[in-house]
Parts: C-alpha cells; sequence; structure tokens
C-alpha cells in the first residue's frame, strides 16, 4: 500500500520496548496506544501479547499509515486507530488496564503534557499501568550531551516542545492519581517510565 510507513527507529527500538511492555502489561487485556504513528508498534505488540486487546490512536492525519500496517497484520486483537488528540480527547473512565505512548511528550507542548495525564489517568483502571517511552530528563539534568543538543534543536523547531524531566511528569501524575513505580534504562539513551493508579 502507497501509505505504508517505515519507521528505522521503530524498528530498532521496538525489541527493547516489549521485553518491559510484557512484564508491566502480564495482566492487562485491554491497551491504548498515544499517537500509534506509523502503527509499527502496535503491530508487533499486538502479534507478541495476543492476551490483551490493542488500540491504536492518533491524529486524523496519521490514520492513513496506522491502517495498512494494521491490515497487513491480519491480527484480531489490534484495533482500527481512534480520533485521538490529547489537547481535546475525553475517554470514558477506567476503560483500559493500560495505556502505552512513545515519543511523544518532547513533541508536545507542556499544557498537551499535562492533558494527555489527565486523560490517562481518567482511562486507567485500579491498578493500570501507563507506559512512557522517550528522552527524559532528571533534576533538570541531561543524560547526555546529545539528548542536550536534541532538546535545543526541538525548541528551536518549537519552542513549546522539549524534553521533559521526570520530576514535572512524576507531579504531574500524582495529580490524576499516578505514582512511577519503574524506570528503565533503554538503548539509544533512552528511558521507559511506568506510573500505576494508586
Amino acid at each position: 500500500m502507497p501509505d505504508k510507513r517505515f519507521s528505522e527507529h521503530a524498528e530498532r527500538n521496538g525489541g527493547p520496548i516489549l521485553e518491559v511492555l510484557r512484564r508491566e502489561f502480564a495482566r492487562c487485556r485491554s491497551v491504548l496506544e498515544i499517537g500509534s504513528g506509523t502503527g509499527q508498534h502496535a503491530v508487533r505488540f499486538a502479534s507478541a501479547m495476543q492476551y490483551l486487546r490493542w488500540q491504536t490512536s492518533d491524529l486524523d492525519e496519521n490514520h492513513k499509515f496506522i491502517k495498512p500496517w494494521i491490515a497487513d497484520s491480519g491480527l484480531a486483537n489490534i484495533a482500527s486507530p481512534l480520533s485521538l488528540d490529547v489537547r481535546t480527547a475525553a475517554l470514558p473512565e477506567g476503560s483500559y488496564d493500560g495505556i502505552y505512548s512513545s515519543n511523544t511528550a518532547h513533541i508536545m507542548s507542556f499544557p498537551a503534557v499535562q492533558s494527555m495525564f489527565s486523560i490517562v489517568g481518567a482511562a486507567l483502571r485500579n491498578g493500570g499501568a501507563f507506559c512512557l517511552y522517550g528522552p527524559f530528563r532528571q533534576d533538570g539534568e541531561f543524560n547526555t550531551a546529545s539528548n542536550a543538543a536534541f532538546d535545543q534543536s526541538l525548541r528551536a523547531r518549537d519552542p513549546e516542545s522539549g524534553i521533559r524531566d521526570l520530576q514535572d511528569l512524576d507531579e504531574l501524575g500524582s495529580q490524576h492519581g499516578l505514582a512511577r513505580s519503574n524506570l528503565y534504562a533503554m538503548p539509544a539513551n533512552n528511558h521507559l517510565v511506568v506510573w500505576r493508579i494508586q
């Protein structure tokens, strides 16, 4: 299909992320992905964890990239993308056991990140996990010079974007009933952060 896009980055990081999700989503039966991008992660993870239903989502203009991956997969446990803009979306309360998002927080404005945490806090069931992958700062510090340079390039393109500080995200989580339960170091100077509904 002409609109089927391939992300080399999603291909490389999918394996390490899956290792973590198998553990964190072991008891999940319904997972929402916020910002499914090309759809590669969705297909890879839904194929490996067929005990759960993987719900894709993204802005409307990206659905045409996600749908071909889903169609070609032939998987019964992956759903066509929801129309979801974190700045305006509202989801039914307690509708998911798990929520996953990859490389989204640093390309959103901080108000959009705040909205995402509000959505997550409402949509997760008790004990549910929010797994967020990407680059992060800790206590205001970058873990590598390359991430500091990446942050500068992000802000040069869009002053409202940028690599988020984990302490700020923890505070957002606490406002919506989420507490950080795990922090996994990942390849390419990234992390996967897990918050759970308390």
